[in-house]
């Protein structure tokens, strides 16, 4: 057989699954298309491997740790989409861009920044003669 044969296949999958990684919005989707790369890239070791004739099966070696990586990468990736999805109802990823931390407005945030907490009272202080009182929020409150 010729290596043109499963080369031509392999590139055949790893444009379907490009596609799917650029075109899809359902992080399932994504993750299957990113399996259907994997997959173009262990054909391409294998045939490589026959063709070259190789005595160690180099090619056949990697595969399986390929084959590895994929499955604990497809493991955790299904994990993080059911969480996402069991905490907001879809597993669209244009969703999942709320999921990132804003450093204000520039980042996209703009929304109004928590203020910081005073800080705490020091012994110069004391010694400069203020005396205040704090209050707790319950200090204020009538019981009924």
């Amino acid at each position: 057989m010729h290596l043109a044969y499963p080369a031509v296949l392999a590139v055949l999958l790893f444009c379907v699954g490009l596609y799917g990684v650029l075109a899809r919005r359902n992080a399932i989707l994504v993750l299957m298309a990113v399996e259907l790369m994997l997959n173009a890239v262990n054909i391409n070791l294998v045939a490589f491997d026959v063709w070259l004739r190789d005595t160690l099966h180099a090619g056949q070696a990697l595969t399986l740790f390929t084959i590895a990586i994929a499955a604990a990468e497809i493991g955790i990736g299904l994990a993080i989409v059911l969480l996402v999805h069991r905490n907001r109802g879809s597993s669209d990823i244009d969703g999942l861009r709320d999921l990132r931390e804003s450093d204000g407005p520039a980042a996209g945030g703009g929304g109004p920044r928590e203020e910081k907490s005073p800080a705490p009272a020091t012994d110069n202080d004391a010694e400069s003669g203020s005396d205040r009182q704090v209050k707790s929020p319950a200090a204020g409150r009538r019981h009924a």
